[in-house]
């Protein structure tokens, strides 16, 4: 698939640039957008759970995250003004069809639970940022039918989670552009405001809709021991993109730029929020503009970065470090859309309009949610564009990424840019976020988070262990487990490997430290620790404990994990596989000569120094690792039992289905084994994980060491009060039994 003539090879670092790019998003658009402007609808047949006029509709509103911004930046300069008001002619058409009951294409009515309900949020904000093109320009008939539209938003019934903002913008823009009197939808306003607030948990972040508290896990389990079904749809624990640059940060930030006179008590406390957010939010991406992929609606792809985007344009002061200065705020928002049109290759059909995927074609990941339309919410991170040219964001030049301390945070008594630690725990959502300078891997830790309402692959967007900017995650293609593709995950089975479970609902979070001795040394560094408990079943018969410990100074190349596994009712099982896997790595290689990455041996050369390109797929009995042009991936488990029931270990590289993961077709994932069939004398088993990923290569991470030293380095795990493998507990991380 071709790439997008000016956004794939644009720059992209200044304001001329990104207002080039956002035309060339809407260029293609031109040639499928209906005769009189209402409906857009791109040449493929998938379908949303929703009705085809709610998709088209999709169609007209996303793009006009742009076409108004770009209507709004032709104020203050008229370089492009003509080309800008050519291309936005025909939404400026469809705004007067849609809203209009006589007209064919009438958007319809919107009724509760409407997908129109998404779209009016977008609507609501094309009058707010260009009033005069989308309302004051218009006949008092379209001005009327747009004003009954979108008040058809009230009284409706609406999910409890984001969706309420678009209700509370589609009020605003009644009130500030068509004049309606506040009075009139102020107490529909402080409602939904009222409902998004309750999402909110602390330090700046909300989930997305209500977070499940312990009380209500208890109903919930009282609740299905009476009737017998754990089937229940309720609350969840989920705080992902929504939470930030997708819905609630980006509306709270934009609501602080234009309800300022009309809330002003309300917008203080968004924008504080945003400064809160802001602090930890930043760290989501590496120093190349990744943004670590997690959770759901991710096709929607650079809207990662929308959150800085609506933080240039509601102006918010005193952000701290590294979000402190419009050339912060720049630098993560533009090396973000750069690093999208480095890797846009597989993003866009032929005709230039954007898939449905990641960083390529893929079903398997979408929601079924997303019409073909769907995917231009990604422009939510280009309404930066309203900037005026001399504003300070674009004469301000853009900052580096910031520099990572070598210490944690727990470690420094004070915290400047230049100690910005490379561990940091972020409680609200659960996550432990990594970047070891000398480890070359950015990543998260995440233990607890899980939705609980029907959502495809749900499991794998919210509750694998770890999730990567260089190594993305993988969704499951069917029930077996090469098809469940358990990068991340611990699975089992207890039926001959014939099904498996994987973690889902969990407990409560557990965040604590403990201590890094080092032999050299009579200062110990801190390390976080997350546990959570979870069930791979619901009758409970297993259950597990796991224990993540990030990074550290001393092996900054590797993560582990602590499973504890309790047998409810041993004697009632005939075998019990456990199998757990690393980060899934493109196993491509760099040569289109060879088909497939050759196995290596302990004396390879290639498995020496990484920087030689040396590639494969290394296995043992005690560990595997796959090289690739992507990096190095790879993994070490044991495990221990109580009483004396053997346990058969093995290691080797699994080839799940093509497609799974988000960014590479085709991967490996280095697997760890375990398999127990005689339980006479087993209640407990024990399973450290050691798990091992370099994606950036190069003398800045290396340390002075060569891979095949970072890789036999493994970290030692001293769990104290209990019998272990181990023997030594010099330069080991200590951890209470």
């Amino acid at each position: 698939m071709p790439p997008l003539p000016g956004f794939s090879d644009n720059p992209l670092k200044d304001r001329d640039d990104i207002i080039q790019a956002a035309i060339a998003f809407i260029k293609p658009l031109h040639q499928h957008i209906s005769p009189s402007g209402a409906f857009v609808r791109l040449p493929t047949s998938t379908g949303a759970h929703f009705d085809e006029g709610a998709a088209r509709l999709e169609g007209y509103a996303r793009p006009l995250w742009v076409v108004s911004t770009l209507l709004h930046s032709v104020q203050s300069d008229q370089a492009h003004a003509e080309t800008i008001r050519s291309l936005a002619q025909p939404w400026i058409n469809g705004i007067c069809a849609g809203t209009n009951p006589d007209h064919p294409e009438y958007w319809g009515s919107i009724y509760n639970g409407d997908q129109r309900m998404v779209e009016a949020e977008v609507i609501a904000c094309a009058l707010l940022f260009a009033p005069k093109e989308f309302f004051h320009s218009l006949e008092e008939t379209a001005q009327a039918n747009i004003v009954s539209w979108l008040r058809g938003m009230n009284g409706k019934d609406m999910p409890l989670n984001n969706w309420r903002w678009f209700r509370v913008f589609s009020n605003l823009a009644l009130v500030l552009v068509a004049g309606i009197p506040h009075a009139e939808v102020k107490e529909e306003m402080e409602r939904d405001l009222a409902v998004v607030d309750s999402f909110y948990i602390s330090q700046g972040w909300s989930g997305d809709g209500p977070w499940k508290t312990p009380e209500q896990e208890a109903e919930e389990e009282r609740e299905s021991a009476e009737h017998r079904r754990r089937d229940r749809i309720g609350c969840g624990r989920q705080a992902d993109y929504y939470s930030g640059s997708f819905a609630i940060q980006f509306s709270q930030l934009l609501y602080s730029k234009f309800a300022v006179s009309l809330d002003p008590e309300r917008t203080a406390t968004y924008q504080q929020r945003a400064r809160d957010y802001g602090s930890s939010f930043w760290r989501y991406f590496d120093a190349s503009g990744a943004a670590i992929p997690f959770g759901r609606s991710l096709t929607y792809r650079f809207a990662c970065g929308g959150f800085f985007a609506a933080l240039a344009v509601a102006e918010v002061p005193d952000m701290p470090t590294p979000v402190s200065s419009p050339g912060e705020v720049k630098g993560f928002l533009l090396r973000h859309l750069r690093w999208w049109a480095q890797h846009s290759d597989d993003i866009f059909y032929p005709d230039g309009t954007m898939n449905i995927g990641y960083m390529y074609p893929n079903m398997y990941m979408a929601e079924d949610y997303n019409s073909p339309q769907s995917v231009y919410w990604s422009l939510k991170s280009m309404v930066v564009i309203c900037l005026g040219k001399d504003h300070e964001f674009w004469s301000t030049p853009e900052a580096p990424y910031p520099v990572f301390s070598s210490v944690n945070k727990a470690d420094l008594e004070s915290s400047t840019l230049e100690d910005i630690a490379p561990v940091e725990v972020i409680p609200p959502p659960n996550q432990i976020l990594c970047n070891q300078p000398h480890g070359g891997h950015h990543f998260l830790l995440s233990p607890g988070q899980f939705v609980a309402w029907p959502m495809k692959a749900n499991q794998a967007k919210y509750s694998k262990f770890a999730y990567s900017s260089a190594f993305s995650f993988s969704v499951p293609t069917g029930p077996l487990i090469q098809q469940i593709a358990p990068d991340s995950m611990l699975a089992l089975s207890r039926d001959g490997a014939s099904t498996w479970a994987v973690k889902w609902k969990c407990s409560p979070v557990q965040f604590s430290t403990t201590k890094l001795q080092l032999e050299s040394s009579s200062i110990a560094e801190t390390v976080p620790l997350a546990r959570v408990e979870w069930r791979p079943w619901e009758d409970g018969q297993v259950s597990v404990t796991t224990t993540l410990i990030p990074p550290t100074r001393r092996w900054p190349d590797w993560h582990v994990r602590i499973h504890r596994i309790r047998l409810g009712r041993p004697e009632k099982l005939d075998s019990l596989h456990l199998l757990e896997g690393g980060f899934a790595i493109s196993r491509v290689p760099a040569s289109s000569s060879k088909r497939n990455l050759p196995l290596l041996s302990d004396d390879d050369s290639s498995l020496l120094n990484i920087k030689t390109g040396g590639e494969g797929v290394y296995s043992s009995s005690t560990s595997a690792l796959v090289l690739s042009a992507a990096g190095a991936s790879g993994i070490r488990g044991i495990a221990s039992r109580s009483g004396d029931t053997p346990i058969t270990t093995e290691h080797d590289a699994m080839k799940p289905d093509s497609n799974t993961n988000l960014t590479a077709q085709r991967t490996f994932i280095p697997i760890t084994t375990h398999e127990i069939f005689d339980f006479d004398s087993t209640s407990e088993i024990e399973l450290v994980t050691s798990v091992f990923a370099i994606s950036t290569p190069n003398d800045t991470h290396t340390n002075g060491r060569t891979l095949r030293e970072r890789y036999l380095d493994i970290p030692r795990i001293h769990i104290q009060g209990r019998q272990t493998s181990l023997e030594s507990t010099q330069d080991s991380i200590i951890i209470d039994g």
